[in-house]
């Protein structure tokens, strides 16, 4: 089968295309007939072994997925021809790919394969943070930056479906467009957001910011929290720098620096990204989680999708699909 490889840690133009083998599953693993692969900002960091947990090449790149199931170990929800979404811990980028059977998702009917593929590492860490993690209630204001990108789009679907009211903050016309595509209720500049969020909220501050940008808007994010109660919500690092934060001003107005480390329970505790799936699938089914698929690329052009997500010239989401 083909296979998009890291063959030595050159950053996302190094990637190549080659034939390996089928993997062998193990005793609790589905495996799974890929249709489409979700490109997501881990995956760049894989390629330059800068991703927390590394792998040593020659390895096979992806970490999310939707096809149809091949087989499935005895005892398991899954059957053969089954359409699911997928997690992998590494693999996802190839024809087949073998997954531990916690981590295979029923995927509606309603939903492509192209969607299925965007659905599980971006929504789920939105359900975690905007859950678990924020606590978010109805009624409350979210700022969500990076608001056209992958993370950014899944927040925004969800935390309005959840009854916020949601503020995107985007860089360009065209990403601002796309974030009111999918739900944003405002959408304020990224030069200037501290100013127009204080306009929006007379003063008041916006009880949740989900950041998965950090770099210098980290210190303006925290001066955009509700005195007593805010909570801002570190999902990652895409601007490449990681901010620091002087914790007298927590002291002072009585909010709070959370990280959202969503990978950790999710591959570690079986029953973990179950749940989190069943809380999402009314919305699902519904139409209310939609990932926004920009492009589709064949395997043979991994590497520039790859770029493309590297320098966040992405609206949305890239797949790749299989090439035949």
């Amino acid at each position: 089968m083909r296979a998009v490889r890291v063959i030595g840690f050159d950053g996302p133009t190094g990637v190549a295309c080659h034939e390996v083998a089928e993997p062998e599953p193990g005793p609790a693993d589905v495996l799974v007939e890929v249709r489409a692969a979700g490109v997501v900002f881990p995956d760049v960091l894989h390629t330059r072994g800068a991703y927390q947990e590394r792998h040593d090449p020659p390895f096979t790149l992806g970490g999310e997925c939707a096809g149809v199931v091949r087989s499935a170990p005895t005892g398991s929800p899954h059957r053969p021809g089954d359409r699911v979404a997928a997690l992998p811990p590494i693999g996802a980028f190839a024809g087949v790919v073998a997954v531990p059977e916690h981590l295979v998702l029923a995927l509606p009917e309603a939903v492509t394969f192209d969607e299925g593929a965007c659905l599980p590492i971006n929504y789920l860490t939105a359900h975690f943070a905007l859950g678990e993690r924020g606590g978010l209630r109805p009624g409350e204001t979210v700022l969500v930056h990076g608001a056209a990108g992958g993370v950014g789009t899944a927040t925004i679907q969800l935390g309005a479906a959840l009854g916020a009211r949601v503020v995107a903050v985007t860089s360009t016309p065209e990403k601002a467009a796309l974030a009111r595509k999918v739900g944003a209720h405002e959408v304020v500049d990224a030069a200037t957001f501290r100013v127009e969020v204080d306009e929006l909220t007379r003063g008041g501050g916006v009880d949740v910011v989900v950041d998965p940008v950090g770099g210098d808007r980290f210190t303006d994010s925290l001066r955009c929290l509700r005195h007593r109660g805010g909570r801002l919500l570190v999902v990652g690092f895409t601007a490449g720098a990681i901010p620091t934060v002087k914790v007298n001003r927590l002291l002072l107005t009585n909010t709070d620096v959370r990280g959202v480390g969503w990978a950790k329970p999710a591959f570690a505790e079986p029953g973990f990204v179950g749940a989190q799936w069943e809380d999402l699938m009314p919305h699902l089914r519904s139409g209310a989680l939609a990932p926004p698929v920009s492009a589709a690329y064949p395997f043979a052009r991994a590497a520039d999708a790859l770029t493309a997500v590297d320098e966040r010239r992405v609206l949305g989401k890239v797949v790749l699909h299989p090439d035949h």
